[in-house]
């Protein structure tokens, strides 16, 4: 009979058992689990000064698990990101470990009460030509599967590259209409000497324009359509 408080035949069995039979978990998903343990006892090696498999499942409590990934990310430099991939790994065995060893369930609860730490995705606001060039000999064509993904790189690369064209276009346009509503004002103006009202219209025209041109730009902004850094 497995000793519940041992801790490699527990590690054993969540890949063998859980990850493998019952979830059925893809190989990358295995492959990343694997890593974040080789990584994890190797640490822990090195801290308790014993060898994985005279680990018990009592030393491998929440202290150990905090400072191994203090050390990733301070000694080993590695992101937020992959931080919280490890961790998640180690949240999966624990929430397995509940039900193989209920005797440790208060080290369980600390071990899962431990957080992800948050972190800012980085925003791709829009691809260079030379990207989306990239990007289009990404696919193998001699394949079904990469003439399939270069369609549809190239057809979404065309939408957006039609979009900024349209965007560009109407922004000039507005912009040129405005100066040119403006410069007509300043002319009747010197025209017309103070009589008439032609001056009052134009300058009506420019801010009814200028007005028009701001409200496109803020619902092209809520559409997604542009971005602060520019057209999307």
């Amino acid at each position: 009979m497995i000793n519940p408080a041992s801790f490699a035949p527990l590690l054993e069995r969540f890949f063998t058992e859980r990850l493998m039979q019952q979830r059925q978990a893809s190989p990358h998903t295995i492959s990343s689990y694997r890593d974040s343990f080789r990584q994890f006892l190797k640490f822990a090696c090195k801290r308790l000064c014993k060898p994985p498999s005279r680990l018990s499942l009592e030393e491998v409590d929440a202290p150990l698990i905090v400072k191994f990934l203090d050390d990733l990310e301070k000694r080993q430099g590695i992101s937020v990101r992959s931080r919280n991939l490890r961790l998640t790994a180690i949240h999966s065995f624990f929430r397995f470990a509940a039900f193989e060893a209920p005797a440790h369930s208060a080290q369980i609860q600390r071990v899962l009460a431990i957080p992800s730490k948050r972190y800012t995705r980085t925003l791709v606001p829009f691809l260079t030509r030379a990207e989306v060039d990239a990007l289009l000999l990404a696919p193998d064509r001699n394949t079904w599967s990469g003439r399939r993904d270069h369609a549809l790189i190239e057809s979404h690369a065309g939408k957006r590259t039609t979009l900024t064209s349209i965007m560009r276009f109407i922004v000039v346009v507005g912009l040129a209409a405005v100066v040119t509503a403006l410069v007509a004002a300043g002319v009747f103006l010197y025209r017309d000497r103070g009589q008439g009202n032609r001056v009052m219209i134009t300058l009506g025209i420019r801010v009814l324009l200028s007005a028009t041109l701001v409200a496109f730009l803020v619902f092209s902004y809520w559409m997604g359509w542009i971005a602060p850094t520019g057209v999307r």
